[in-house]
């Protein structure tokens, strides 16, 4: 486990299940997919247990779960998600509790903030458009902003460099066992919030250096205040 160094400056945040429930938006674009192309619809819960790894992943997962798509095209079946997705995007999600709290409290403290995401950059922005979130973040890493996506930790590193701290000097709050690999690559404590999507083998496999109820709790933890409950 990474120690909080007592000297954080930056707090990387993730976007889908950390900061927003966007679940339903990736369970409504891919169905809508799945239904275009001829297959049957999957569940909600499992949809969202692809969700992590970035949409190419996902769409590879969706046609392994769907006999109907077994010879179909990845590139093909992933431009008709894509075409979906911008219509759900932001549609049915929602802010998780805690979420604007926290980040209010982090940026009035003075640490920078930014958003790190395997979520495209076209629907990274829109998503942060619609729930007022953009102005929190000095920078936002997409899935495509560099070749590698988490939990390769080059996307961290990048937030780091663009911001002007060391990662030892940042902290990484996520969700998933993609954000909990990330930032033991870059040598960055975690903070893995007890809601999200953590995968099938739940909370206690990701093995987190802290398990924490909202971002609000983070920015407690981070400013040394005590933590009700």
């Amino acid at each position: 486990m990474n120690a909080l160094s007592h000297k954080e400056r930056a707090v990387l945040i993730d976007l889908d299940g950390t900061l927003v429930d966007s679940a339903s938006d990736i369970v409504a674009a891919a169905n809508r997919m799945l239904v275009e192309l001829g297959a049957v619809s999957l569940s909600h819960e499992l949809v969202a247990s692809f969700i992590g790894n970035g949409v190419p992943t996902l769409v590879r997962r969706v046609i392994a779960a769907s006999p109907t798509l077994a010879d179909a095209d990845p590139a093909e079946v992933k431009a008709v998600f894509d075409r979906h997705y911008c219509e759900t995007n932001g549609r049915f999600s929602r802010v998780y509790p805690g979420v604007m709290e926290g980040l209010l409290s982090l940026q009035e403290a003075g640490f920078q903030l930014g958003c790190v995401t395997n979520k495209p950059r076209a629907l990274t922005d829109a998503l942060l458009d619609t729930f007022a979130l953009t102005a929190f973040f000095q920078v936002v890493v997409a899935g495509d902003s560099l070749p590698q996506m988490k939990p390769d930790p080059a996307p961290l590193l990048h937030a780091c460099a663009v911001l002007q701290v060391a990662p030892a000097d940042a902290v990484l709050v996520g969700d998933s066992h993609v954000d909990v690999a990330a930032s033991r690559a870059a040598a960055m404590p975690n903070f893995i919030v007890r809601y999200g999507y953590p995968g099938p083998a739940g909370l206690a496999a990701l093995e987190a250096d802290q398990l924490v109820d909202s971002l609000a709790e983070v920015a407690l933890i981070l400013q040394r205040k005590p933590v009700a409950g």
